[in-house]
This record gives C-alpha cells, structure tokens and sequence, in this order.
C-alpha cells in the first residue's frame, strides 16, 4: 500500500502533455478540461484498490461532465513488469467498464511524476482556471466495494468545484496500490 499523498496544494496549476489515447488517439490532457473544471485520474488495471471504484469512478464522471467537469484517466505504471497494466489490457478494461473519458498511457512516467502521483487511484481536481482544488479519495472504501450509501467524497467536491470554484477544505487522501515506477530503487 502506498503511503498517503500529502493534502491538497490549493492552486497547485495542472500540467499539460500529449499521450495516447486507448481510443487510437493523441489527447492533449488540458483540451478534456470542462468550462469548471478537470479532473486527473492516475489509475491503473490490476489494482484491487482501482478495481473497487472503477464503476463508481465512470459514474461520477459522466455526472460530472453535465456539471461541467471534464475527465481524463492516466495509467502509468511499468507494464513491462507489470503486464496487466499494458496498453493492449487497458483497451479491454476501458470497453469492460464503458469509459465516457479518454483513458491514456503515460509509458514515460514523466506525467505521473509532473503531478506527483503517488497511488492508485490517486485524483486530481482542478477548477476552471486549471488550480488544484481537490487531492482526496473516491469515497470511503478500499478495496471492497462499500454499500450504496457511501459518502461520494470525490463527487462532492468537484460538484462543489463546479459551482464555487473552490473545493473543501477537509479532504481525506485517497489509499491504494502505490505507482509501479520503472527506476524504483
């Protein structure tokens, strides 16, 4: 499990990069972003932790979306160690899950490490102006799903995003599988 990434840096700017889309696409992270916002996903496919929110993950960003939130998935773990996560699976876990976001490789690393993602799924969310505004967890579960009650704390704050263009004060960081790093010591 990875250690927890620190607490949201309010205003922290989102980066911009190019990466391939499991669509056949380049994609431009930035030209996803909605008129309120974007969201950045560092997930990946054989996780427990992005398997337990996957489903949960695509519903809020398709609510999102009609909040004017934009959504990009990012995967960037070694998938020559780790070939469940190649780019060939993660064609086939975007079709499994019906994606409505661009799901993109980043095979360098040199975005999840631009951004200083840490885990799997770590979240990024951003308001309009592309400042960092939410750097929290999905909701309270692990790796298990959590009954449909939870609390939609990723959800809730972008809505709050959205709307103020400020996300809460309050975040719990998000848990799960830390980033398979190519160069890790």
């Amino acid at each position: 499990m990875a250690a927890q990434p620190p607490i949201c840096d309010f205003g922290w700017q989102a980066v911009d990069a190019e990466l391939p889309g499991v669509d056949g696409n380049t994609h431009r992270i930035f030209d996803h972003k909605g008129p309120n916002g974007l969201l950045v996903a560092f997930i990946c496919n054989h996780c427990p932790y992005v398997k337990a929110v996957i489903d949960r993950l695509v519903r809020d960003a398709k609510e999102l979306a009609e909040l004017g939130i934009g959504t990009v998935a990012i995967s960037s773990n070694d998938a020559s160690a780790y070939p469940e996560d190649s780019f060939e699976n993660m064609k086939r876990f975007a079709e499994e899950h019906g994606f409505p976001f661009p799901y993109l490789h980043d095979e360098d690393q040199s975005v999840a490490r631009a951004y200083g993602a840490v885990c799997t799924p770590d979240f990024f969310g951003f308001n309009g102006d592309l400042g960092l505004q939410y750097r929290g967890r999905i909701d309270a579960s692990r790796k298990q799903a959590t009954p449909g009650d939870t609390g939609r704390d990723l959800f809730n704050a972008m809505k709050q995003v959205a709307e103020t263009g400020e996300g809460p004060a309050e975040q719990v960081p998000s848990i799960g599988c830390s980033i398979k790093w190519k160069d890790a010591a």
